[in-house]
């Protein structure tokens, strides 16, 4: 599933070709693609068409495009916010570029393009929600739980540590956990614990706050690193609104290199199981304590 960095690396093409367009049309070419949208596919257009895209934004790996009724009777600015899921991808594409396969939303621009919302496994899709204010920001209210990530200018490190000192939970479930911070899934929590030399199952309240602020520093490091480099692609699936994969998986450390030497050891990384996923680890550099 996306993460920050690629999700911002979406946001940032979305924001490049989108700012200043109006959807002219809007087509829902499969129903799982709106069913966050409780009123349905024709509320959805209905709600769209004609509105202008002022703004993309993100929180962590929440993704939304601010609408705005520029017109006489000016209504209040709605989020669009797009799930990206395991497989979603946003593309900019000229109106007789050929249909692909699972395209499953079409919105006809007035610059002359097409936004198109392709998502093979249908676990994402878009939603309209109205914007809230949430210290100082304005974010859609679906999202208005949501922590501020390590990227966020506002993002406090002394106070998320210690949040995390004051969790009672493995260190890794806690970073995965979006109401304390945003943003890091599962690749860039086993490289940010990599890099700190810190073992996933540690529980948060036996690490010391310079640890844990550490650790937060590391998370933002390789987040930076991996938006620089487009991204982490494993597959076709994560693209960007031309249609590139980013190529960070070159550079990990630890997710995905199960069996291969450490570079900082030498030691093989070991893969075990958690939360119905896997963790990546060097099992020399990251003890449990």
């Amino acid at each position: 599933m996306p993460e920050l960095p690629e999700i911002e690396v979406v946001r940032r093409g979305l924001e490049r070709h989108l700012v200043g367009t109006t959807i002219d049309a809007l087509d829902v070419l499969h129903p799982r693609a709106v069913r966050r949208h409780l009123p349905g596919a024709s509320d959805l257009s209905g709600q769209l068409v004609g509105r202008t895209v002022t703004e993309a934004r993100r929180r962590g790996k929440y993704l939304w495009l601010v609408v705005s009724d520029v017109g006489v009777g000016e209504a209040d600015p709605l989020a669009l916010v797009v799930h990206l899921g395991m497989s979603g991808q946003m593309l900019v594409q000229p109106l007789d570029a050929t249909d692909e396969k699972h395209l499953r939303i079409r919105a006809r621009l007035s610059s002359g393009s097409e936004l198109r919302f392709i998502d093979q496994r249908t676990f994402g899709g878009w939603a309209l929600a109205p914007l809230v204010d949430v210290d100082g920001d304005e974010v859609p209210d679906s999202v208005a739980h949501i922590a501020r990530d390590p990227l966020d200018p506002r993002f406090d490190l002394g106070a998320a540590a210690q949040v995390l000192r004051g969790k009672h939970t493995e260190i890794k479930r806690a970073l995965l956990d979006q109401t304390v911070v945003s943003g890091i899934g599962n690749i860039y929590a086993d490289e940010a614990l990599w890099r700190s030399r810190i073992h996933g199952n540690q529980p948060c309240d036996r690490l010391s706050r310079p640890a844990l602020r550490g650790l937060l520093d590391s998370a933002t490091e390789v987040m930076t690193q991996a938006l620089s480099e487009g991204g982490t692609s494993f597959d076709s699936l994560y693209v960007n609104v031309n249609g590139e994969s980013g190529y960070f998986e070159r550079s990990l450390n630890a997710y995905g290199r199960e069996e291969e030497p450490c570079r900082r050891c030498g030691t093989a990384i070991r893969r075990v199981k958690f939360m119905n996923r896997s963790s990546f680890f060097c099992p020399v550099c990251q003890r449990k304590r």
